[in-house]
């Protein structure tokens, strides 16, 4: 008994080395379908070069079609050499634009402010506004603010004022002039001491008066 138990465990240790890797039947085992491609069976990508062209979403085009190469781009010429696009010159965009679009090959101005800016202020177009008692200006459909500068005429007297909201100085005692230090009203004469009378020049208030002098009428000495 203890002979068959012996010989039981060498048979166990014999067979497994009888077995060899040949005499397994691969068809028991299938193998997975990444294993079953040959690797003569590699994917290969058409080379259009030369042949065509590739935009940026994949589209082939013949060569001599015409095609954007993409959403904004300007449209080119399929060659051989590849795409020949068009360099158009674009439009200058407005400085005062505000909304600027680029969908096409040229970037498109859709929205211009609708006024002007003039010292922080905004104004619609054309408004008429006085930024200063002596300026008129008005807001141009360009979002130019156009301004005209009052010209004040010279002011028939010496001693001008300037009234709130007006431009130019006004006389309000009317024309005068200096007969030295004294002021005198035009158009008549003015006895300025016992001695002359004065009057201003006809027009030209700025001048000194014109004095002659008379007859001096000083007390007589005790």
């Amino acid at each position: 008994m203890a002979l068959h138990i012996h010989e039981a465990w060498i048979l166990l240790f014999i067979i497994p080395a009888l077995v060899t890797p040949a005499a397994i039947n691969h068809e028991d085992y299938p193998a997975d379908e990444g294993d079953q491609t040959s690797s003569n069976d590699n994917l290969i990508f058409d080379d259009y070069r030369g042949k065509g062209c590739v935009d940026d979403s994949g589209f082939v085009y013949k060569l001599g079609e015409r095609f954007f190469p993409g959403h904004s781009n300007c449209p080119c010429v399929c060659t051989e050499d590849g795409p020949v696009c068009d360099q158009p010159e674009c439009p200058k965009i407005h400085p005062k634009c505000t909304k600027v679009e680029h969908n096409g090959c040229c970037p498109e101005c859709k929205e211009v402010k609708n006024f002007c800016e003039y010292h922080g202020k905004n104004y619609k177009i054309l408004e008429e506004f006085k930024p200063s008692p002596c300026e008129w200006c008005r807001c141009e459909p360009s979002n130019e603010v156009h301004c005209v500068v009052a010209d004040c005429a010279v002011p028939e007297c010496v001693n001008p004022v300037y009234e709130p909201e007006q431009c130019c100085p006004v006389c309000k005692n009317g024309p005068n002039c200096f007969a030295g230090t004294t002021i005198i009203p035009a158009g008549i004469e003015v006895k300025v001491d016992d001695c002359n009378i004065c009057h201003c020049h006809n027009g030209d208030w700025w001048k000194p008066a014109q004095c002659s002098k008379r007859e001096c009428q000083g007390k007589q000495a005790l």
